[in-house]
């Protein structure tokens, strides 16, 4: 009896130890297929999205552990994103785009499609729906950021948010909020030049930050918690495989 008592705990000590799925590392290869163009409502609910698989986003740092994870597809005129996010409280008081949205709530795609280029795109979308869109020069290290110019029809991010379990305004109880996105690759001119062809690889990273206990980061490929600017690492990119 003694031993079969041994043996359950030593079972349940290393069942404890498993790494969650908020642990396991992420892939570093994603693959992206194509889609007709779709309507971008903030819901997820597109039949589009059914062909997609989600990818967790493993936690980085912070005292929450919500599950948060990614879809992404393409088409001939541009790339989707959409996230899904477990939450309990909307930390989110910005009411404007190009605002400091990382400051509060968000989920941000970085877009390297040039790898020989120190460029790449940086897109935030908080859940009230305001977005950041920034072009980012990055050399040794040293990062700036610009509005994209010509930011109008035809080159403008389509983005829309929803909330579960509450209502979509700041400070309210929640239990999740999800985040859909279109980045046309006409944005991203001159590094693309129209829809890439099946087997091009671009860079990227995705990411997420919330505030319910302090600050708390999920990345779909790791960078160096603690360290100011990390999501711009680009050597810790992963990489969109088109198919």
């Amino acid at each position: 009896m003694t031993l079969l008592f041994i043996c359950i705990n030593l079972v349940w000590s290393l069942v404890g130890n498993l790494p969650s799925h908020q642990d396991i590392p992420a892939a570093p290869e994603l693959r992206v297929s194509r889609t007709a163009d779709f309507q971008v409502d903030g819901t997820g609910q597109s039949a589009a999205w059914e062909q997609a698989e989600w990818v967790m986003l493993p936690m980085q740092e912070g005292k929450v552990s919500y599950e948060t994870k990614i879809k992404t597809l393409y088409s001939e005129t541009g790339i989707y994103f959409l996230f899904q996010c477990e939450d309990q409280q909307l930390n989110a008081t910005i009411e404007e785009d190009f605002g400091s949205l990382f400051r509060e709530d968000v989920v941000e795609v970085f877009l390297r499609p040039d790898p020989s280029l120190p460029i790449y795109l940086e897109y935030e979308l908080s859940p009230l729906n305001y977005e950041l869109p920034l072009l980012i020069v990055n050399i040794d290290g040293k990062f700036n950021g610009w509005r994209p110019s010509g930011y109008g029809e035809g080159r403008k991010v389509v983005h829309a948010t929803s909330v579960q379990g509450g209502k979509r305004v700041s400070g309210a109880a929640i239990t999740g909020w999800t985040g859909e996105l279109f980045i046309p690759f006409r944005l991203l001119s001159p590094m693309v030049q129209g829809c890439p062809e099946p087997g091009t690889v671009w860079k990227a990273n995705c990411y997420r930050i919330d505030y319910d206990q302090g600050y708390a980061s999920w990345t779909w490929q790791r960078t160096t918690p603690g360290v100011r600017g990390s999501f711009h690492q680009m050597e810790k990119f992963g990489s969109l495989i088109f198919e």
